[in-house]
Parts: structure tokens; C-alpha cells; sequence
């Protein structure tokens, strides 16, 4: 008997950690005078698979609100705290007693960011002092006795890279390597993540043709072949999440786990922003989690996903810059979707976009994904590298598998997009290929070629 309880406490740990997505995060912007209470905001995100939060500060109230939740609570230390946390051991441990002690363990805080993007700041005196404070914050951490519990680091924009293309030639800017090496010592010292920006929204910007969109978003596309190693990359993200591995690589720091900060894409902005929509945040976003759940990771890192942190929470409608700055919200004031992305654990009914987006069918009781007729082989071409390139199992199509014959692209696409949707959470964006493909109820096995899928 007692074996037997044994077992079946294992079996529903399994299950537990089975369904949990702790590598997605959200990050919760402030500067706005429009959001709603942290107590909505805790009941908000609960409803949610989002299981980590990061702060840009130490906002008593959120943190408070948090608490028995068992979200992951990111807090940081502003750019204006560094030198004082730099210069005397007791701001810093003034700053845990102030900001961890009264609300630790019931407010699960993982995490704390010494100062946001400080080296682009190419302020020599602020950069000298980061290393100190975060020496400083770990000691006081550790005079709490949460070492190993509370982590410390600091957060990158991806403008400390100097080279990022193609991404096994991933190197920082030299003038910051450095500081770069006192940092990453102290990360790897103590397990702590080098919190980087990447932000595919901002590398269309700079290339706006329609084949870098469909790159940035996740979407079929030919892929972009390393020169440096021959590796095809479908998609920006891991393009730029490699690079970073590159570049920490190249200074023998190729260990110390990477957490992306922050991540996003605006659902509007200035007209003379390009990119900017409902449909392409919606795709982003969306398909970032399905690539992130899946954990196939990327070519440099496979089978794992980074702990990942989506900007933003809520709109920040105080921001200065173009409207895009104001515009990145998953969330309205008002609790509602400003699209949907998958990740209610109530509902999966997108909300009314603001943007036209053109509707996809859902399936009812069965439903296998299929191109649709008249799609140029061109074009199942691409979906069918896309497919294949996500690290689902295609074997079935190439020579001797089960679905090879007939040796058409169409057939092979058809396989490689029905078994990449089934793969996925079976969003209807994950049957969209550009628009290429439908659902269908017709179950398209034949022969000894089994199509899986059939209920959602």
C-alpha cells in the first residue's frame, strides 16, 4: 500500500509540473494613470497561464497582492539606487529589509534586477558601480539567508551586442566587454540568468520587407541559413536569443542561463510606424507561446524553453516616445483582452480585435489542418520547411516513412502542417500558414499514412 501511495503522489507531481508553463512571463509597466487595482490585477493574471511577473520597481502593493498566489515576483532596483547600493552595504541591505523581508515567502519574489539597461547608458561612473551593487544586493540577500532562493542579476537591451548576424558570430560591443566580465563572474558564481531585450518588432523596423515579417512573427518563411554553421533559423526570436548565447560564448561564459527580459510587439503606433497591428501583436505573441511550449527551444539551445517575459501587461499610457510605446498591452485597464493569445485558462474565445482580422474556422468535435486549393507549391514549400523546421517529427514523409508516397510537395505539406497544428495548442492561428490553410472534419489518412489528430 504505502508503495503504492508513493506511486500515485509521484503520478500527480508529474501531472502537476506537466502543466505547468513557468517559462512564460509578463512584464508590469507602470507608468500610467489608468490601471486597474493590484488586487484585480493578481485575480487577472491567476486566470491566466502566466506564472512570473516582473516589476520595475518594488511596489508594496503588487507585491502584497501577490502573496499565496505562487506567481514568481521579478523586483528591481532603479538606475538611480546604483550608486548608493554600490557604495555602502547597508543601502542594500536596508532595501531588503524594506522591499523582500515583509512580504517573503508569501509573495514568491525569485528575483532581483539591479538597474534596466545601464550599460547602453554609456555612463562610465554607472556602469563602474553595477558590479558593487549587485555584489553588495547578493551579500544582503544572503545575510537574510535566502541565498540561492533570491536570485540577482541586471537587465541588457540587445544593444550590447555588436554582432548578432548570423547569430554564431554573436558578439558584445567590445568597449562593454569589460564590464561584461566582472558581471557574467558574478552571474556564474551565482546561478543567476543575464536578463536580455530581444525585440523582433524592432529588427522589421529596420527591414521592413514582407519576408523579414513573416521571420519576426513566426510564420512560414524560406528560413535564414547560418553562414557560420549552416544552421536554417525560421524565426527571429531564436536568431536573437542564439546570438546572445554566441556572444556569452565567446567570452567563455556559455553556461550562464539566459532569461529574456523583455518581448513584444505593438498592436498600434504612429502612421509612419510600420508593423504595427492588432494582427501582427496577435501573431507574435500568440506564436511565441506555442513556440515556447513546445520546448524545442532553439539550434544553439534545443529541447529547453528561456524563461520568457512579454511586454506588457497593461498599456502605459503616460509613456513619451511614438504611440507604439503606448501600445503594447495584452491587457485592457478595464481586465479584458486586447487580443487574444492563448493564454486564458477560462476561455479561448478571442475578444473583438480593433483591427479586422480575418476569421479563421474553428473545428467542432474533429479537425485536421489542410492547405487549402490552389496554394502554389511555392508556398507549401514554405510551410512545409516551417513545419519541419519546429521540431516536430517528420520522418513519416522522407523516403521509406509511411506518408512519403505520393512524393508530391502538397502531400508532404499536408502532413508537416497537419502534424505541426495537432503539435500546438490548436489555436486557429496554428492552422493559418500565411493563410494557406484550413480545417477540415475529413480525416485525410490513407493508406498506411495516419494523419493524427481528430478531437480538440
Amino acid at each position: 500500500m504505502a508503495a503504492c501511495f508513493l506511486l500515485l503522489c509521484l503520478l500527480l507531481l508529474c501531472i502537476r509540473f506537466s502543466s505547468a508553463e513557468p517559462f512564460i512571463g509578463v512584464n508590469y509597466g507602470q507608468v500610467a494613470d489608468n490601471l486597474p487595482p493590484a488586487s484585480a490585477t493578481a485575480k487577472l493574471l491567476q486566470s491566466t497561464s502566466i506564472e512570473k511577473v516582473r516589476l520595475y520597481g518594488a511596489d508594496p502593493a503588487i507585491i502584497k497582492a501577490l502573496a499565496n498566489t505562487g506567481i514568481g515576483i521579478v523586483i528591481g532596483a532603479a538606475n538611480g539606487d546604483i550608486p548608493a547600493l554600490a557604495s555602502d552595504p547597508n543601502s542594500a541591505a536596508q532595501w531588503i529589509n524594506s522591499n523582500v523581508l515583509p512580504f517573503y515567502p508569501a509573495s514568491n519574489i525569485i528575483l532581483i534586477t539591479v538597474g534596466n539597461e545601464v550599460l547602453t547608458t554609456n555612463d562610465p561612473n554607472l556602469i563602474n558601480q553595477m558590479l558593487p551593487a549587485m555584489q553588495n544586493m547578493q551579500n544582503a540577500v544572503n545575510g537574510a539567508k535566502l541565498g540561492g532562493k533570491i536570485k540577482v542579476s541586471t537587465v541588457h537591451s540587445m544593444a550590447v551586442l555588436g554582432q548578432s548576424d548570423p547569430p554564431s558570430s554573436g558578439s558584445f560591443v567590445p568597449s562593454y566587454q569589460p564590464a561584461l566580465k566582472g558581471l557574467l563572474q558574478f552571474q556564474k558564481d551565482n546561478g543567476s540568468p543575464f536578463a536580455i531585450n530581444p525585440y523582433p518588432f524592432f529588427a522589421y523596423e529596420s527591414d521592413s520587407r514582407p519576408e523579414t515579417l513573416a521571420f519576426c512573427l513566426f510564420q512560414p518563411n524560406a528560413g535564414r541559413v547560418d553562414s557560420g554553421n549552416g544552421i536554417k533559423y525560421m524565426n527571429m526570436f531564436d536568431a536573437q536569443v542564439d546570438a546572445v548565447h554566441s556572444a556569452l560564448s565567446s567570452m567563455g561564459f556559455k553556461d550562464v542561463e539566459i532569461m529574456v527580459a523583455e518581448t513584444g510587439w505593438p498592436y498600434s503606433g504612429d502612421s509612419n510606424e510600420v508593423g504595427t497591428s492588432v494582427e501582427n501583436a496577435k501573431a507574435y505573441n500568440g506564436n511565441l507561446i506555442a513556440h515556447l511550449r513546445s520546448m524545442v527551444g532553439t539550434p544553439l539551445m534545443p529541447g529547453k524553453s528561456v524563461d520568457t517575459y512579454i511586454f506588457a501587461l497593461y498599456d502605459e499610457d503616460l509613456k513619451p516616445g511614438p504611440g507604439s510605446e503606448r501600445a503594447f498591452g495584452l491587457f485592457k485597464p478595464d481586465l479584458s483582452m486586447t487580443y487574444d493569445i492563448g493564454i486564458s485558462k477560462s476561455s479561448q474565445t478571442p475578444s473583438t480585435p480593433k483591427t479586422p482580422v480575418t476569421p479563421q474556422p474553428k473545428p467542432t468535435s474533429t479537425g485536421w489542418c489542410v492547405p487549402k486549393a490552389g496554394v502554389s507549391d511555392a508556398q507549401l514549400q514554405s510551410s512545409l520547411d516551417y513545419a519541419c523546421g519546429q521540431g516536430i517529427d517528420c520522418s513519416p514523409i522522407q523516403p521509406g516513412g509511411a506518408c512519403f508516397e505520393p512524393n508530391t510537395i502538397a502531400s508532404h505539406a499536408a502532413y508537416a502542417m497537419n502534424l505541426y497544428y495537432q503539435s500546438s495548442a490548436k489555436n486557429p492561428w496554428n492552422c493559418d500558414f500565411s493563410q494557406t490553410a484550413t480545417l477540415t472534419s475529413q480525416n485525410p489518412s490513407y493508406n498506411n499514412c495516419m494523419y493524427p489528430g481528430g478531437s480538440t
